[in-house]
């Protein structure tokens, strides 16, 4: 990397949210990789070791208030650039997240600042339609733009692939859509052509589904370590463990993200809206404006299905990823509250048939 920052994408959206005082007082670099405890940061030159001030760290007051991959921080550089303290960090332009496990509600941080995410799906029996509207979801509740990529087109017929390119566009209507072989090499200069120089991008999917060996692709080499696919479950084993940004030779950054056979739990408004938009728009349509969807007259959402213009199983996904995203953004309070007043019913309606026994 040349040191400059702009060609590691420091664009005109950080330039114009610039802290004047604290641009005077520390330099600006960009976070390349986290782990644990410790940073390394780069300004465009080589990646440096870097610790959070401890002014910064006692006044964090969430986990997604620490930096990660991706973010845009202000730091100071100390002995020729061998080690840094970071002091701040800049506003996100976009966060990949989803919820943390635990009582409190919080993140567990991805990557920030991604400008385009892959969402790779292999095409053998790993290939799941309901899973990729999951990753939909993260993505567009990040204001990140999706482009879906699937891969091991090789293993399959033309017939059949055309038939999954069909139900991945209507899920996806408005993404680009590339079917992929990393072994054949079909359609790779394709992928590679959406790399744009001083883009961030990463790569979303489940382990094995092809993620680290297409980073080798991009990368020209054998950088990364992939392992095969088990054939008895075709799930991938963890090769990558940790987030790192990395930047190929024609200038565009990406980010290669821990396999994550589980999305673990969502806590989304605008992705859901973005992702299934055709029954936030059915919904709109229904004749009460309090319509449950599941038994009133005149409810479009049902008359679609029954028309055979909405997937049963794309509306009951849509149905259990909304009720998941509306627990996961009440406080801990309110979910132990909820679930007490849950034990009571279920006591109640207990209690009443032992009466009815009796």
């Amino acid at each position: 990397m040349n040191n400059d920052l702009e060609s590691i994408g420091y664009s005109d959206w950080f330039q114009s949210r610039v802290d004047k005082q604290q641009q005077a007082a520390h330099s600006i670099a960009r976070v390349v990789s986290v782990q644990k405890d410790s940073y390394t940061i780069s300004k465009g030159g080589e990646a440096v070791f870097a610790e959070l001030a401890g002014n910064l760290l006692y006044t964090l007051d969430s986990a997604s208030e620490f930096p990660t991959t991706g973010d845009w921080v202000y730091a100071d550089f100390y002995d020729d650039d061998s080690h840094a303290i970071i002091y701040a960090v800049f506003p996100r332009k976009t966060l990949l997240k989803r919820k943390a496990a635990g009582k409190t509600v919080d993140w567990q941080l991805i990557a920030a600042n991604i400008d385009v995410a892959f969402i790779v799906q292999s095409l053998n029996d790993n290939f799941n339609l309901r899973r990729l509207e999951r990753y939909l979801v993260m993505v567009h509740d990040s204001g990140i733009e999706a482009i879906i990529l699937l891969s091991k087109s090789d293993l399959i017929a033309k017939e059949k692939l055309t038939e999954i390119e069909a139900k991945v566009r209507t899920v996806a209507p408005n993404s680009q859509v590339i079917a992929f072989s990393n072994s054949s090499e079909e359609n790779l200069t394709k992928v590679i052509g959406c790399l744009k120089p001083a883009y961030s991008y990463c790569l979303l999917g489940s382990s094995g589904v092809g993620k680290t060996s297409l980073l080798n692709r991009m990368l020209g080499e054998n950088q990364y370590q992939t392992q095969s696919v088990s054939h008895k479950q075709s799930k991938g084993r963890h090769t990558t463990s940790s987030r790192q940004l990395v930047q190929l030779d024609n200038g565009a950054i990406i980010v290669d993200t821990p396999g994550m056979r589980e999305l673990g739990s969502l806590a989304v408004a605008e992705g859901l809206e973005e992702t299934f938009a055709d029954i936030e728009s059915l919904s709109q349509q229904c004749r009460f404006t309090n319509c449950s969807h599941s038994n009133e007259k005149g409810c479009t959402i049902l008359a679609a299905i029954e028309q055979g213009k909405l997937s049963p199983s794309r509306y009951q996904n849509y149905l259990k990823m909304r009720k998941e995203s509306e627990f996961n953004q009440m406080s801990y309070l309110e979910k132990r509250h909820k679930d007490k007043q849950f034990g009571k019913h279920v006591k109640s309606v207990m209690k009443q048939k032992k009466l009815k026994k009796s």
